[in-house]
């Protein structure tokens, strides 16, 4: 079970990159958002369910990661990326453009971690505080991108 939950919380091993691990594990999650945009076009609602799910169970392989890296928060965990990308793409349209700079913008909001993600990533134990930081910046990227394609700056 080690082997395992090791293997998907650092997404086949990109975690152990020893250098920008959560860069890899953010690019790995980019075919996702074609994935998320065909559900969101069958059902919106199984898109949002797919997605918390998606949420849930990062944060469960998180926990138990962080309990056999005996590190909270190790750079080996990158799950929290995909999530925060998913969440960063989740109902905007599909296009190279939105996907990367949705991409650069998550980025940069995981680094710097505006309120309530630094709150959570300090205060929040386990991997609820591994992968929801993630989430809120990766919501926050989303609302950016949003913002971009309305005054028209990725068309």
């Amino acid at each position: 079970m080690r082997a395992a939950i090791l293997f998907i919380a650092s997404v086949a091993y990109l975690g152990y990159i020893p250098v920008a691990s959560g860069t890899f594990g953010s690019l790995a999650a980019i075919p996702l958002f074609w994935f998320f945009d065909a559900l969101t076009n069958a059902s919106p609602v199984i898109s949002v369910v797919v997605f918390v799910a998606l949420v849930a169970g990062a944060c469960w392989i998180a926990d138990r990661a962080d309990r056999y890296l005996q590190e909270h928060d190790s750079h080996k965990i990158v799950i929290d990326e995909v999530a925060g990308y998913v969440a960063a793409t989740l109902f905007l349209p599909v296009t190279w453009k939105t996907a990367l700079a949705a991409f650069f913008i998550f980025r940069v909001l995981d680094v710097i971690k505006p309120f309530p993600a630094g709150y959570i990533d300090a205060n929040v134990a386990g991997g609820p505080g591994v992968v929801l930081d993630d989430v809120v910046s990766g919501i926050y990227s989303n609302l950016f991108v949003r913002a971009l394609l309305w005054i028209g700056a990725l068309t």
